[in-house]
């Protein structure tokens, strides 16, 4: 077995998320950064929040605005 291949395990590193909460955890790494944690995930709080990348959000309303709605044709028997 190889040995030194392994990262250092870190037993109490600082997670922290975007709305400010911060939780000690395990991991590899030094420090951890996250956009969303359990304290304002919207299937955790209940409340509805929409969480926009690079503008998505406005670009999919924008197409489905501009979208006209699909006629249906009748059938000839």
């Amino acid at each position: 077995m190889k040995k030194d291949i392994h990262p250092k395990y870190n037993d109490e590193i600082k997670a922290t998320c975007a709305c400010g909460a911060t939780y000690v955890v395990s991991s590899g790494l030094p420090e951890i950064n996250v956009e969303i944690c359990s304290s304002c995930h919207p299937f955790y709080t209940g409340n509805e929040k929409v969480i926009d990348t690079a503008g998505r959000v406005e670009r999919f309303k924008k197409r489905r605005a501009a979208a006209e709605p699909v006629k249906k044709v009748a059938k000839k028997s």
